[in-house]
């Protein structure tokens, strides 16, 4: 086994709505640590907390090591290219308050978009789409020195997403209670998914605690409920599918890939959804029927690590 100073090592950070995840690896994508702690979206929780969890969670990837030998480090994170552009290095500085961090980091850090990690975990070419929707949605695509970005403006839009599915639930449950809507097997799983008992316990669960972390959670026990036939969940599903749709296939006539064979690299829980997965396919087929659905087969902090590694082979690194 090679020694911590004969090892080339770098680390990839996916900054989430509800976690962080932080992977150290080696220059064979081989997993050396990993390690989650607390949410790092910026809209959700402002810079100094998303830098506390991002350096939470580097510190347990390099505990027991010096962290000298990390050459690469890229941390994905959403909103980093539209409000929080300028913004990157208050970012690194919230992270390199640590002394261990500084000492071993600086001058080593890339902050990216998670659109571009998730483009990255699940192919190699420079072109195409990515489509994300888990928490939130967001599509964008590139093509040769253009690039396009749909959707992704926060959780109060983010069609197609988790939380906006969620909302629809939390809807259609309020809807049957007071008599202004179909009754659904929504209100039932929601309930007992959550443990509550009564209307006024759920509005306490949901309002008291973190919303962007349980209405999310809500979209899950929509897909359950489409699942055993719930009129009201599939109608939800089926139009997260087309607002989804909608997104990718107007970033396609934008960069004019409707003729081109082009990858379309797919990341998120909804599109663990049957109906959210099969609908997009059929949708986007219409306008761009050369495309290649891409689920990739490892998480989206991988595509973070092979940009780190890149960097490290053929780049130099930005401080």
């Amino acid at each position: 086994m090679k020694t911590e100073k004969q090892l080339n090592l770098v680390i990839g950070v996916d900054g989430g709505g509800s976690k962080t995840l932080a992977v150290l690896a080696n220059l064979k994508k081989e997993i050396l640590a990993r390690a989650e702690t607390g949410p790092s979206n910026l809209r959700n929780v402002g810079i100094k907390a998303a830098g506390a969890n991002i350096s939470e969670a580097i510190l347990k990837t390099i505990n027991g090591i010096s962290g000298k030998n990390v050459f690469s480090i890229f941390i994905a994170l959403a909103a980093v290219e539209e409000e929080f552009k300028s913004e990157k290095e208050k970012i690194k500085k919230e992270i390199l308050k640590i002394p261990k961090i500084s000492k071993a980091l600086k001058g080593k850090i890339e902050i990216i978009s998670d659109q571009r990690a998730g483009f990255k975990s699940g192919t190699d070419e420079k072109d195409g789409l990515v489509l994300i929707s888990g928490a939130g949605s967001v599509c964008h695509g590139w093509r040769k020195n253009r690039e396009v970005k749909v959707s992704g403006w926060g959780w109060l839009n983010d069609e197609g997403s988790g939380f906006w599915g969620g909302q629809r639930v939390f809807q259609a449950i309020f809807r049957e209670l007071d008599g202004r809507g179909l009754k659904t097997l929504l209100t039932k799983l929601t309930f007992q998914r959550l443990k509550v008992k009564t209307k006024e316990d759920l509005l306490s669960k949901i309002y008291s605690e973190n919303p962007t972390k349980i209405i999310p959670l809500l979209s899950i026990y929509c897909d359950t409920a489409a699942k055993k036939g719930d009129r009201v969940a599939k109608k939800i599903m089926l139009e997260a599918g087309k607002e989804l749709s909608l997104a990718a296939k107007t970033v396609i006539k934008k960069l004019n890939f409707q003729k081109s064979t082009f990858p379309l690299v797919i990341v998120g829980g909804m599109f663990k959804s049957k109906i959210v997965l099969d609908t997009i396919k059929r949708e986007i087929k219409k306008v761009a029927p050369k495309v290649q659905f891409i689920q990739p087969k490892v998480e989206p902090v991988i595509g973070a690590v092979k940009l780190a590694i890149e960097k490290l082979k053929y780049g130099g690194i930005k401080s």
